[in-house]
């Protein structure tokens, strides 16, 4: 597995409520929920880049 690098993030205390809460209704840590959160937001953002480029 890849090493991981700590960093410090500055949230909204209601979103961090939010988050909290999907991350146990998923058995997910907060941690680990955010960088779902972050995986699939990545994705998404690629297949968006891939689609704009093909129909260029």
């Amino acid at each position: 597995m890849a090493e991981k690098k700590a960093f410090v993030l500055r949230i909204n205390p209601d979103m961090l409520k939010e988050i909290e809460s999907w991350a146990a209704e998923e058995f997910r840590s907060t941690n680990g929920q955010i960088e779902y959160l972050m995986q699939q937001a990545l994705h998404a953002r690629k297949k968006g880049v891939k689609k704009k480029k093909e129909e260029e």
